[in-house]
């Protein structure tokens, strides 16, 4: 019957041994957690500001065609005449 104790301290011991694993790898799994929560956040923020660049890329863009660069001259040519449809929509709503 000596064996009995020497197998319960051996099992202990195991079972200290996983417990201190299962420590070290919950740490780890937030510290990954973690990562990918702030990496989210990067990505997000990165996201919002390549749409704020679009924004501002094609606001750039209309107003160098209203004033008719000569890349976009067809362009600004299209740009004027939808105001001045609109225009005259707008007056002929006026009007009415």
């Amino acid at each position: 019957m000596s064996g009995l104790p020497e197998i319960v301290d051996s099992l202990e011991n195991k079972i200290e041994k996983l417990y201190q694993k299962m420590e070290l790898l919950d740490k780890k799994n937030q510290e990954l957690e973690n990562k990918v929560s702030a990496s989210a956040k990067v990505i997000s923020t990165q996201s919002e500001e390549i749409n704020l660049l679009k924004e501002q890329h094609e606001t750039l863009k209309i107003a160098n065609s209203l004033l008719g660069s000569d890349e976009n001259k067809r362009a600004t040519k299209l740009k004027i005449n939808s105001l001045i449809r609109e225009i005259d929509y707008c007056i002929a709503q006026l009007s009415d």
